[in-house]
């Protein structure tokens, strides 16, 4: 088969900058930036954190082709900050809101690991035992 290996996609090869930063000469404070070994998932997720900071006038991303684990992030700025900056915001900004979801996520299936005698469904509403799953058991969802 001709398909690269499945690691290639996201372990850098030795010696490989994960990112690079390619200074705009046409456009100014403007910066193309490419992140390597990554996708639209991250790619998306920094761009439209890049277009809710008031600095940037512009960002987009592109995938050049979908066999090369690689994006293209353009950015420019106002020129009260740099498009490194700007990104380097942006990503802060991102670990913090993943690193908050990631708490709210563990504190709740936390509640499903906590010793009661109501079993709760996914809403928090209570379970009479009548309408549990057939054959009995106190199995919900996420056992199977």
């Amino acid at each position: 088969m001709n398909a690269p290996n499945r690691f290639e996609a996201f372990v850098l090869d030795e010696g490989e900058k994960p990112v690079e930063v390619i200074e705009d000469t046409k456009i100014p404070n403007a910066a193309t930036i490419k992140v390597v070994k990554q996708d639209h998932t991250l790619g998306n997720l920094i761009r439209a954190e890049l277009l809710n900071m008031p600095q940037v006038l512009f960002a987009g991303y592109k995938v050049p082709h979908p066999l090369q684990p690689y994006f293209l992030i353009k950015i420019q700025t106002d020129g009260s900050m740099t498009p490194t900056a700007a990104l380097e915001a942006a990503c802060n900004k991102l670990i913090v809101l993943v690193t908050g979801l990631e708490s709210k996520f563990k504190r709740e299936f936390s509640f499903k690991d906590a010793e009661s005698g109501v079993q709760e469904d996914a809403y928090g509403t209570a379970v009479p035992p009548s309408s549990r799953w057939p054959g009995g058991g106190d199995r919900d969802y996420l056992d199977f």
